[in-house]
């Protein structure tokens, strides 16, 4: 017989959204502003997405700083990315 892990009712509704929203986003870092956009801090949008705080982090302040006026993008590929 299986174990199934029993969660809060509150934590399981943000697993299935992170999930849908990482389903429907192109790359990590779409997700991670959708679920700032959604309320959730950085630690949980880590903790959500499987990935670390700081890669959360990240991928907002790039945000931030692409929505500043005079602020080029930066040229390369970024580790979210997929090939």
């Amino acid at each position: 017989m299986a174990t199934r892990e029993v969660l809060d009712p509150q934590d399981e509704i943000a697993r299935l959204l992170a999930i849908l929203i990482r389903l429907q986003t192109e790359n990590q870092a779409e997700a991670i502003l959708e679920l700032k956009k959604a309320g959730f801090g950085v630690a949980r949008i880590a903790e959500l997405l499987g990935t670390a705080a700081a890669t959360a982090n990240v991928a907002i302040q790039r945000s931030k700083k692409a929505k500043k006026p005079g602020v080029k993008k930066q040229k390369g590929r970024s580790s979210d990315q997929r090939p």
